[in-house]
């Protein structure tokens, strides 16, 4: 029974200690979400771009297709996650934007301008 009374102290604590970490790792496991317009060089939306976007971290790219105004959308993304984005089209490409885990922002809109061929310099 006194090793009980010892122990109960000690085991609050690390109750305690363990609710205190799982909140937050909650607090750090917020989405994001990367929206936007693929356009050509004149400013027209660009209908059915290919849109690339890398997680740096495991090299995984998820694609989407523009819509018929140009737009895109990737939801669900992790706020700790470094990620790339360019968009493709009919041999144009955009330029590669960056999007930082240190960037604590929940939604990004990003223009992405089809201005030079791919392949080229």
């Amino acid at each position: 029974m006194n090793v009980a009374k010892r122990l109960a102290p000690l085991m609050l604590m690390i109750f305690a200690a363990t609710a205190l970490f799982a909140q937050g790792k909650g607090r750090g496991s917020e989405l994001r979400t990367v929206r936007g317009t693929v356009v050509d060089k004149e400013e027209t939306p660009v209908e059915t771009a290919i849109v690339y976007l890398k997680n740096v971290h495991t090299q995984d790219i998820t694609t989407h297709l523009s819509d018929k105004d140009g737009q895109f959308r990737f939801s669900g993304l992790d706020l700790n996650v470094d990620y790339e984005i360019h968009a493709e089209r009919e041999g144009w490409t955009s330029s590669s934007r960056s999007i930082s885990n240190f960037d604590t922002r929940k939604e990004f809109v990003l223009t992405l301008k089809l201005d030079h061929k791919k392949g080229g310099k």
